[in-house]
């Protein structure tokens, strides 16, 4: 049994931002399941939202979020974060995050469904620069231990203690450690849960490969709530490429003025077609509407993708503004700078997640989330673009003054028993686990996806229950594997999203079902209780 003061699982924006706060005063453990930059934090193209410009206000970033978010989110919470955005861009410059500038102020671009420009960026790779400033920052201080390769398998929790006495409380994590194969048992009086989303449940996905919903589903496990797991964001512009499976095209190549059109060949091909989607904001409607508009024109059509183009602007324009997705697209034969990008939908955030509130507490004493494995309520039915750092900055954050605040009260973990791995041996059938992954993946895409129907929730919700058999008896029976424990966290996330997506009786925001079209007159948060 190894001892910290706080565990984080997760090395990405929210996880690093509340280590660095912590390290001032505790000694911290930050667990990466794979390379440390190998989170979604890094593969972010856009940039933070924050008002910055002389002529936006709080009051106009809370109403785009809002307006986004189609009031479920919690006002409270959108307040909270959007008026601590300049303080977060501050605290970003101070760790030399290097924000494009314009004449000495940072250079504010703008995304669908902003009123104002005030997206700060580095580029078009704004994730892989906080990420290296936040990494870089993290690793110096002497009280942060980074430790990569090291697989979350569950919560510690009360009946994992030698003498257990009713505590609800959450003492850390078993984690596979991947260089050694053996499990360690890892425990805090605090543990913080900024594992990242649930992408790799869908067969299209912009997220990395390992966004399987780990965080929350250990948590749902521990006995912690789950908020809006319906609310799945799909980005709709990811490159059509049958060798690049997950290359996000920003969303600031709309905001630039890049046009949505049908390919040649088709009827009306060449054309714009938003405005029959959203005449007043075409392009820059909110993801859900310009998703779903794109899922149409694909479906309606039988194509296997539809054209993003920003051709129209003189060339050195877009290499400035897009040097890294330019580059990308060159080597792949395509000049942005004089044809369209062949785009598609494709999963691309979780909305829904741990429920926390402003402290980033979740109902489990000494266990805190944050960023995309938490649902606070910023981002309601949909994600404002580039909403998404900007809350890992801010509740890494709250999360970490929380503890700091309340150390003195938490009581130290008891004695916990160590992994048991007498009665389990390897494993001789692996392809049982690539099987499961595939046919989950797939039926999430088809029956959970863009578009829902009752039936086709139903009939996922079908698979789920045969499949949770064969993967628990599977898991029962062997030693643990990356592989096995992320196989275990899908069906468990997978079987989340299904429940709360079939409780939803309306079509709201990112969860679009034919059999209930209209809104309801008040919004509401799926909760689901262990």
């Amino acid at each position: 049994m190894k001892q910290f003061d706080v565990i984080i699982v997760g090395s990405g924006a929210a996880g690093l931002s509340a280590a660095i706060t912590l390290a001032r005063t505790h000694k911290v453990l930050v667990l990466a399941k794979g390379e440390l930059a190998s989170g979604s934090t890094a593969w972010a193209q856009g940039g933070i939202a924050a008002v910055l410009d002389a002529g936006d206000t709080f009051e106009n970033h809370i109403n785009d979020t809002m307006v986004a978010g189609a009031g479920l989110n919690r006002r409270e919470t959108v307040e909270f974060v959007v008026e601590n955005a300049p303080a977060a861009i501050e605290r970003l410059v101070e760790m030399g995050v290097p924000f494009n500038k314009e004449e000495e102020a940072l250079h504010l671009t703008r995304e669908g469904g902003h009123s104002h420009r005030r997206i700060v960026h580095v580029d078009d790779a704004t994730g892989w620069a906080v990420q290296d400033a936040l990494q870089k920052t993290a690793a110096a201080h002497p009280n942060i231990s980074l430790q990569p390769h090291m697989v979350a398998i569950d919560l510690i929790a009360d009946r994992h203690a030698e003498k257990p006495d009713g505590s609800e409380n959450i003492w850390g994590v078993y984690a596979l450690n991947n260089k050694s194969g053996h499990v360690e048992t890892l425990t805090a009086r605090a543990t913080i849960m900024a594992s990242g989303g649930a992408g790799r449940t869908y067969l299209f996905s912009t997220a990395p490969r390992g966004a399987t919903g780990d965080g929350i589903a250990m948590a749902w496990r521990a006995g912690a709530r789950v908020s809006n797991m319906e609310m799945m964001q799909f980005h709709p512009t990811c490159l059509y490429n049958l060798d690049v499976k997950n290359f996000l095209i920003t969303e600031a190549v709309r905001g630039e003025g890049g046009h949505l059109k049908l390919p040649p060949g088709v009827q009306d091909g060449g054309e714009r077609y938003m405005h029959r989607f959203d005449p007043k904001r075409m392009e820059l409607a909110p993801r859900d509407i310009v998703a779903r508009a794109n899922d149409h024109e694909i479906k309606r059509l039988g194509l296997d993708y539809v054209h993003l183009d920003i051709s129209h602007h003189e060339p050195e324009f877009v290499k400035h503004h897009f040097p890294n997705i330019y580059d990308k697209l060159i080597g792949l034969g395509i000049d942005m700078t004089r044809e369209p990008i062949p785009v598609v939908p494709a999963q691309h955030y979780t909305c829904g997640g741990i429920l926390i509130d402003l402290h980033g507490r979740t109902d489990k004493p000494g266990l805190y989330a944050a960023g995309e494995a938490s649902e606070s309520g910023l981002h309601g039915a949909n994600r404002l673009a580039s909403n998404s750092l900007l809350e890992c900055f801010v509740f890494g954050d709250a999360a970490a003054r929380d503890i700091a605040k309340h150390w003195d009260t938490m009581p130290e973990p008891p004695t916990i028993r160590p992994w048991d791995e007498s009665r389990v041996t390897d494993s001789d059938e692996e392809v049982v686990i690539k099987q499961t992954w595939t046919e989950i993946r797939r039926f999430m895409w088809n029956y959970v996806g863009i578009v829902r129907t009752t039936k086709r929730l139903e009939r996922a919700r079908n698979r789920i229950d045969l499949l949770r058999e064969e993967v628990e008896e599977y898991y029962g029976h062997f030693r643990v594997t990356q592989d096995l424990i992320e196989l275990r966290n899908l069906i468990e996330v997978a079987d989340l999203i299904v429940k709360s997506a079939l409780a939803r009786k309306e079509s709201r925001g990112l969860h679009y079902i034919t059999d209930f079209p209209e809104l309801l007159d008040e919004a509401v948060d799926t909760v689901l209780e262990p």
